[in-house]
């Protein structure tokens, strides 16, 4: 276990910069007591109502964290990548309260699981965990600022045509369905098909059947400036 966990915090240079220099006590302790877990992409971390019961730092691939409606609106509050780890298990471990949103693994996932009990104590005793949790809630907790601030003020044209252009990369091409890319810019399906559409009809873009051709960047790139 010892060397497993540790090679493995190794070969994820995020955890291991933020994990370097941990008191020979506390690497003892995970040692111990945390484990490495694989999980396939799909899997559920989470769900609203879920008693929490570990702390994850992820060490490979990715997962999704979002939140659903009772209308069934999805959006997506924010991504757990390589080293982070997810805002919403560090509050409800702090709170010893429940989930209130859902996790789900978008990719096959690699993570250091820490059981609650050996999280609070590493959290009081060790200085370099605690400024690995507290760093890396911050990070995380700016981005649902960010989104907060994104979804309430900014126009649903100018996100989308900003996440079509940051998705599509050099390629232009955006291998998601209309409902996974409403649930990433924050509003409805039938909201996102009828302004791709409209996209279409400007010929910034073509639609396919799962996808979204990104034909006219620099288009887009102006609209996603609009004042």
């Amino acid at each position: 276990m010892t060397e497993q966990l540790f090679d493995k915090i190794a070969q994820c240079p995020p955890a291991a910069r933020a994990l370097e220099g941990l008191e020979p006590q506390a690497r003892r302790r995970l040692e111990a007591q945390a484990r490495v877990a694989r999980m396939p992409a799909g899997a559920t971390l989470f769900r609203p109502g879920d008693l929490c019961e570990n702390y994850l730092v992820v060490l490979k691939g990715a997962a999704r964290i979002t939140l659903t409606s009772e209308s069934g609106r999805e959006i997506l509050l924010y991504r757990v990548e390589p080293g982070q780890s997810c805002v919403l298990t560090t509050a409800a471990l702090m709170s010893e309260s429940d989930y209130d949103a859902e996790g789900v693994t978008e990719t096959e996932v690699e993570a250091m699981i820490i059981p609650a009990p050996v999280f609070a104590e590493l959290l009081g005793s060790s200085p370099v965990f605690r400024r690995f949790v507290f760093s890396s809630f911050a990070v995380r907790l700016q981005d649902l600022i960010g989104l907060v601030g994104e979804v309430a003020f900014s126009r649903l044209d100018r996100r989308l045509a900003a996440f079509l252009l940051r998705r599509g990369g050099e390629s232009g091409e955006v291998a998601m369905t209309h409902q996974e890319i409403a649930a990433e810019v924050g509003s409805t399906r039938e909201a996102v098909s009828r302004l791709l559409k409209s996209f279409e009809r400007d010929g910034h873009v073509k639609l396919r059947r799962g996808a979204v051709e990104v034909t006219d960047m620099a288009g887009l790139s102006r609209l996603a400036e609009a004042l």
